[in-house]
């Protein structure tokens, strides 16, 4: 079962007279006359909510003589929540392409032939900026303060900014003049 029909089981349970018919069609099967009755509702109203529960193929229907006779699909509800758990994600590379293409948007904002034209305001942006610049590094090569400026100055003048910045987001680890690229 895929997440979409989950949720659109979900979906259906989530009223409380849709509910109280799927209990009470578990005593067995009843056509819609008799589930009003049960449940104090109107007929059109019972079949206002089959309608929702037979769409999300949690009942079946079937004619018996002048009836309708609704029946419960104890296969789907059985599987619905281990289904639901068990499955992957839906979209999940629809997530990666619309990540990847925000991601390129903001560096092409950002950057300008390799230089960093300002720091973003905004933190994610900033980090994926940080990231960009994390790349002229080789990681766990330890490198010293004149060394890591002498990178980052042809990328934006503020080096000094950038690399305080890279070592509070955990990019780079330093210790006493020596940094080392972390991730």
């Amino acid at each position: 079962m895929t997440q979409e029909e989950a949720l659109r089981i979900f979906k259906a349970l989530s009223d409380m007279s849709r509910l109280r018919i799927v209990r009470a069609l578990t005593e067995g099967d009843m056509y819609t006359e008799l589930l009003a009755e049960r449940l104090e509702l109107t007929a059109s109203t019972v079949s206002f909510h089959m309608k929702k529960l037979e769409e999300a193929g949690i009942v079946s229907q079937h004619k018996e003589q002048y009836y309708t006779v609704y029946s419960l699909n104890r296969e789907v509800l059985g599987d619905t929540l281990l289904g639901a758990a068990a499955s992957e994600p839906e979209g999940e590379d629809g997530q990666h392409k619309r990540e990847d293409a925000y991601r390129r948007k903001v560096i092409d904002t950002f950057f300008e032939y390799g230089k960093l034209r300002s720091i973003p305001v905004q933190r994610k942006k900033k980090l994926i900026c940080y990231e960009v610049i994390a790349e002229h590094f080789v990681p766990g090569r330890v490198y010293s303060e004149k060394e890591l400026d002498e990178i980052i100055l042809p990328i934006h003048e503020d080096y000094c900014t950038i690399r305080r910045d890279m070592i509070s987001e955990g990019i780079l680890s330093r210790n006493g003049n020596e940094y080392v690229r972390i991730r």
